[in-house]
């Protein structure tokens, strides 16, 4: 099982990218706040989009022995919280993402590349 915040977040990526989601950005948290030590945000074009991006997320990280926590929002699909504990990944309806703009909200938080994890 993996407890690297890192990897998890890679593989999280990795599946986003996989479903084709739009605009991903990871956020370092942990350095502001004790939620979480990152979030990835993603946007979706469609409900049925998101659920297929959250549900690709889960069954990459659960082949890695990796339970989500909790799930909220996946009935409706325009804003999918996954808690992984120290990693918590946001799919949000492009609409819905701009509209509630975590970016700004969490604006101290530093933006980091997935890939230079």
């Amino acid at each position: 099982m993996i407890t690297d915040p890192q990897e998890l977040v890679r593989l999280a990526v990795e599946a986003a990218e996989e479903k084709k989601a739009i605009n991903i950005t990871v956020l370092n948290i942990g350095k502001v706040s004790v939620i979480a030590d990152y979030f990835i945000i993603c946007s979706s074009r469609s409900p049925i989009h998101a659920r297929a991006i959250a549900e690709e997320i889960g069954d990459r990280l659960k082949q890695k022995g990796i339970m989500k926590q909790r799930i909220e929002g996946y009935q409706t699909g325009r804003w999918i919280l996954l808690d992984y504990g120290s990693v918590v990944v946001h799919i949000f309806h492009e609409e819905d993402r701009s509209f509630y703009n975590l970016e700004r909200l969490w604006g101290d938080a530093p933006v980091i590349e997935a890939r230079s994890l």
